[in-house]
C-alpha cells in the first residue's frame, strides 16, 4: 500500500474510532432505535476490523457493514472539500478534506 493510501486510511479510522477529524451523521432508521442501540452501534463501528477487498477494495477502511439490533447496518466515509458543497481534492490532505461518517441501516441506502 502507498503512503497516499495509508494516510487516508489513517484519516478514516481515527474519524471511525474516535469521530474526530470529521463529520457523524446518522440517517433516522439509526436514530428511531434509540439512543442505547446507537451507542451500541457507534462502539461496533469503532472496534469494526472485518476489512477484505469485497468492502474495501481501495484499502481505505471506508465503508463496512454489520449485523446489530435486528438490522444490517452499513457505514461510509465520503471526502468533501472544507466547505461540504464538493469532493475533496486530496482525501490524504486534512487541510483541504471533509470526512463525514454516515451510519445507516441498509434498508436506507
Amino acid at each position: 500500500m502507498d503512503t497516499h493510501t495509508q494516510r487516508i486510511r489513517t484519516l478514516n479510522d481515527e474519524l471511525r474510532q474516535k469521530l474526530t477529524g470529521g463529520l457523524a451523521v446518522m440517517t433516522p432508521g439509526i436514530a428511531a432505535l434509540g439512543p442505547e442501540a446507537v451507542e451500541r452501534i457507534v462502539k461496533t463501528i469503532a472496534v469494526f476490523d472485518d476489512f477484505y477487498h469485497g468492502n474495501d477494495p481501495h484499502e481505505e477502511h471506508d465503508f463496512g457493514s454489520f449485523q446489530a439490533e435486528g438490522e444490517t447496518i452499513f457505514f461510509k466515509i465520503d471526502y468533501f472539500g472544507r466547505n461540504l458543497t464538493y469532493h475533496s481534492p486530496d482525501p490524504a490532505d486534512p487541510a483541504v478534506t471533509r470526512r463525514v461518517i454516515t451510519i445507516m441501516l441498509a434498508s436506507e441506502y
